[in-house]
C-alpha cells in the first residue's frame, strides 16, 4: 500500500484532449504526478512535455512502456487504438485509464475486458470523467432516492459542428462519427442513473455523404418500464443538455458533459410547481477522476466504473448501428 504517494502516470500520444484538459488536470491531483509524455516523434513529445512542464519524453510509445518508473498510462489515442495500447500497457505492467469509447466492437472491448482479467492487480478503467462531478453525483441521489418520484425516462442532447475531412471524428473505420464520440455519453448516463441495461434500441443514423460516418444520431433505449431518448450530431448547432423525469419530479443538468472548470456548474430540481438551482463550487471532473482512478492503485481498491462496464455500453452502441442498418428494434 502506497497511500502517502502519487501514482507516476506516463501519457501515450499528444492528442488534444489529454494536452488541453486531461494532463493539467492530473498535475493538480493530490493522487497524481504525470511523469512522462511519449509520441511517435520525439522532437514533437520533448516539445508538448516542455511546454506542460513533463520532465520525461519518449520517442515511441513502447519506449515509456519500458520505463519502470510509470506506473500507469493515460490513453487517449484515436479510438482504434484503445484496446490494443490499452493491452500492451497491461501486459507491461501499468496500470490503464483509456479514453472513450473503450473500442470499435463488443468483441474488441471483451478482448480488453478479457486481458484485464489476466492481471488483476492492475487497475484499468474507461475515462467516463462526467460521472465524477459533483452535478451528477447529486443527479443521481435525486433521481433515486424519491425526490422526482419513480424515476420514468430520460432525454439528452449532445451536439458540436465539425466539417473538417482531417479530423479523426470524421475518418470511417477508425471509430469517427458522432455515436461513438458523444452518444456514448448519452448511453452511459442513461445506464447509470437506471442502474440497468435496455432490453432494446432503435437507431436511426444519417452518414455524412462524404465522410462516410454518422453525423446525426437518434436513439430510444427500452428499459421495460422506464426509457431513454437521445439525439448526438457532429454537425449541429453546439449544444448539451439532460432531462431527466420522474413521476412527481424533474432534474435537469445545464452543462452535464463538457463541466467547466473555472465556473460554477448548476441543475435544477422541480418538485410540483417549485424549481430550485442548485449550484456546484467550482472543480474539474477530469482531477476528481485522476484522483479516483489513483487511490483504487494505491489503495487497491475497486475502480468506480469497472471495465466491464465499458463492455456494456459497447452492446449498446453496436446495438444502435444494427438498428440503424436494419430500420427496426435491435435486442442488446
Amino acid at each position: 500500500m502506497r497511500a502517502e504517494k502519487k501514482v507516476r502516470i506516463g501519457i501515450l500520444s499528444t492528442a488534444l484532449i489529454g494536452t488541453a484538459k486531461v494532463i493539467p488536470a492530473m498535475q493538480r491531483g493530490a493522487m497524481t504526478e504525470v511523469c512522462g509524455l511519449a509520441s511517435r516523434d520525439e522532437s514533437k513529445a520533448r516539445a508538448v512535455a516542455d511546454d506542460l512542464g513533463i520532465e520525461k519524453a519518449y520517442g515511441s510509445y513502447d519506449a515509456l512502456l519500458d520505463d519502470p518508473d510509470i506506473d500507469a498510462i493515460y490513453n487517449p489515442l484515436p479510438n482504434h487504438l484503445h484496446v490494443p495500447w490499452s493491452i500492451k500497457s497491461l501486459e507491461a505492467g501499468k496500470h490503464v485509464l483509456c479514453e472513450k469509447p473503450i473500442g470499435l466492437s463488443v468483441d474488441e472491448a471483451r478482448s480488453l475486458v478479457d486481458a484485464g482479467g489476466l492481471y488483476p492487480n492492475l487497475k484499468v478503467m474507461e475515462a467516463f470523467m462526467y460521472r465524477h462531478h459533483p452535478q451528477w453525483v447529486k443527479a443521481k441521489q435525486l433521481a433515486t432516492d424519491g425526490s422526482i418520484g419513480e424515476l420514468k425516462t430520460i432525454q439528452s442532447a449532445f451536439s458540436y459542428y465539425n466539417d473538417d475531412a482531417s479530423n479523426i471524428r470524421n475518418m470511417d473505420g477508425i471509430g469517427g462519427g458522432g455515436l461513438m464520440d458523444i452518444g456514448c455519453y448519452c448511453i452511459s448516463l442513461s445506464r447509470f442513473l437506471f442502474d440497468a441495461e435496455p432490453q432494446r434500441v432503435v437507431g436511426i443514423i444519417e452518414n455524412d455523404p462524404s465522410f462516410g460516418v454518422d453525423r446525426v444520431a437518434l436513439g430510444l433505449l427500452d428499459f421495460g418500464t422506464h426509457t431513454s431518448n437521445f439525439t448526438c450530431s457532429t454537425q449541429m448547432v453546439p449544444y448539451q443538455r439532460v432531462q431527466i423525469f420522474g413521476t412527481t419530479g424533474r432534474v435537469e443538468i445545464e452543462i452535464p458533459f463538457n463541466a467547466p472548470p473555472d465556473v460554477p456548474c448548476k441543475l435544477w430540481l422541480q418538485q410540483g410547481e417549485s424549481i430550485e438551482e442548485i449550484a456546484f463550487p467550482i472543480c474539474d471532473q477530469y482531477t476528481i477522476q485522476g484522483d479516483l482512478w489513483a487511490r483504487a492503485i494505491l489503495e487497491d481498491g475497486p475502480v468506480p466504473t469497472p471495465i466491464e462496464d465499458a463492455l456494456a455500453n459497447m452492446r449498446v452502441i453496436e446495438a444502435l448501428f444494427n438498428s440503424g442498418a436494419k430500420g427496426a428494434w435491435a435486442n442488446v
